[in-house]
């Protein structure tokens, strides 16, 4: 067995427990391994083990290893986590089966007319900047009403969550209540919230997503000829 099939084992059973110990769990929680900066040969054990949902940070770097593992696996779900610039929309919808990362409107414009162009829809979350924190992506929570209601209700795309990464030296969980808070008021069903350090506090708080590289993979591989990847501009 792998390093990185005997983390997941871990982590699943890490993801029972605390779902079994969270007084109002989520339907579901899905582990997304978070495979960014690895390539196909870390990556192949964990599809053969069952795993199939994988999130990418970087379009380019999904592109120049996902396809082929895609037509292996067809069934693979791939998650951008990542910020989306606008120039790179078209092929992040085309790669894509669910973007986590729309947090502003000029965005979402753009992946409206990627999706009417397409015919693609993959499913959509706000990243909401919970932390409001400069260096980070993601809207602030006092915006979020307002981009939601542009994504969703004006230009009819298909947002089915939040997203939020809390600042690391924070105590995770009142981002996670107040991101479910949001979710709950607006009527989104999906939370992707919760990384290595903090997923069982977050499935305490509803994630329905958790997000999960270090914990599974171990440190970080360097993106270059030997991931599978290509080098970051």
């Amino acid at each position: 067995m792998s390093p990185q099939v005997h983390n997941r084992a871990a982590i699943l059973a890490r993801i029972d427990a605390a779902r079994k110990a969270a007084l109002a769990p989520a339907p579901s929680t899905t582990l997304i391994a978070v495979s960014k900066t690895h390539g196909a040969e870390h990556i192949r054990p964990l599809l053969e083990a069952g795993q199939r949902d994988f999130g990418e940070n970087r379009v380019q770097e999904a592109l120049a290893k996902w396809p082929a593992l895609k037509d292996d696996y067809p069934d693979i779900v791939l998650h951008l986590i990542g910020p989306l610039q606008t120039n790179k929309v078209r092929e992040a919808v085309a790669l894509f089966d669910a973007i986590h990362t729309l947090d502003r409107p000029k965005l979402a414009d753009a992946l409206k007319a990627e999706l009417a162009r397409s015919g693609r829809t993959p499913t959509l979350f706000v990243q909401v900047n919970t932390g409001e924190e400069e260096q980070k992506a993601g809207v602030s929570p006092a915006e979020a009403p307002a981009l939601i209601a542009h994504s969703r209700d004006a230009l009819s795309l298909p947002v089915q969550g939040l997203m939020c990464i809390p600042p690391v030296e924070d105590e995770p969980a009142p981002h996670f209540a107040l991101l479910a808070k949001l979710a709950g008021r607006h009527r989104l069903p999906l939370l992707s919230m919760g990384m290595s350090a903090d997923f069982e506090t977050a499935i305490r708080f509803g994630a329905t997503h958790v997000r999960v590289g270090s914990a599974l993979f171990g440190a970080r591989a360097q993106i270059g000829a030997s991931s599978g990847a290509l080098t970051r501009p």
